[in-house]
C-alpha cells in the first residue's frame, strides 16, 4: 500500500494536470508512481520526463535504455520499475528469457547487451572513480562517448523513480514481475 498520497489524475489541478494529461495522452493512463511524484512536484515529474525525453532522442537504442532500467531497477530492488520496464522492455522488443537475464546479471548471449549490464551494474554497486578496464570494455562492446554519458543519464532518471518508490512503496499498476 502506497505510503504517500497522490491525487486521482482525472482531480488534478494546475501544473499536475496538464502533465498528468500530457502522460495520459503519451500512455493512455498516468501510473501510479507518475501521480505520487506529479501530487507532490509536478516540476520533478515534468524534469524527470524531459530527461526521459532527451534519451528518447539520443544515441542508445531503446533495447538499450530498457535493459538499462531493468538493470538499475533489479539491483535498486525497486518491484515497482521491474514490472513497468519489464512491460516497456517487452514493447521495446527484449524477450522475457533476456529481460530475467539482464535482471539477474547473467549473460544473455549478446556480447553487447551483456557488456552493458556489466557496466551499469558496476555503475551502480561501487564507489569512486570506476576502473579504467570498465570504461575501455563498455567503449570495446561499441559504446561510444557520447552512448556512455547517455547511459549515466538513464541511469539517474531511473534511479529517480527507484527512490521514490521504494519510499512510497508504490501500488503495482503493471503486472507483476515473479
Amino acid at each position: 500500500m502506497s505510503r504517500l498520497s497522490a491525487i486521482r489524475p482525472e482531480a488534478a489541478t494546475g501544473a499536475a494536470a496538464e502533465i498528468f494529461a500530457k502522460i495520459r495522452k503519451a500512455v493512455g493512463k498516468v501510473p501510479n508512481a507518475y501521480a505520487t511524484i506529479g501530487t507532490h512536484s509536478p516540476e520533478a515529474l515534468g524534469a524527470m520526463l524531459a530527461v526521459d525525453a532527451v534519451l528518447a532522442g539520443g544515441t542508445l537504442a531503446k533495447p538499450d535504455t530498457e535493459t538499462i532500467k531493468l538493470a538499475v531497477s533489479e539491483v535498486a530492488g525497486c518491484d515497482y520499475c521491474v514490472a513497468a520496464h519489464t512491460l516497456a522492455g517487452k514493447f521495446a522488443g527484449l524477450s522475457p528469457e533476456a529481460m530475467k537475464q539482464i535482471r539477474a546479471g547473467d549473460a544473455t548471449g549478446d556480447a553487447r547487451r551483456d557488456a552493458l549490464v556489466r557496466f551499469v551494474r558496476v555503475l551502480v554497486r561501487t564507489h569512486g572513480t570506476v576502473a579504467e578496464a570498465e570504461v575501455n570494455a563498455i567503449r570495446e562492446a561499441g559504446y561510444t562517448e557520447r552512448q556512455i554519458v547517455e547511459i549515466a543519464l538513464a541511469i539517474t532518471s531511473i534511479t529517480f523513480t527507484n527512490l521514490v518508490n521504494r519510499v512510497n512503496d508504490t501500488t503495482l499498476d503493471f503486472p507483476a514481475v515473479a
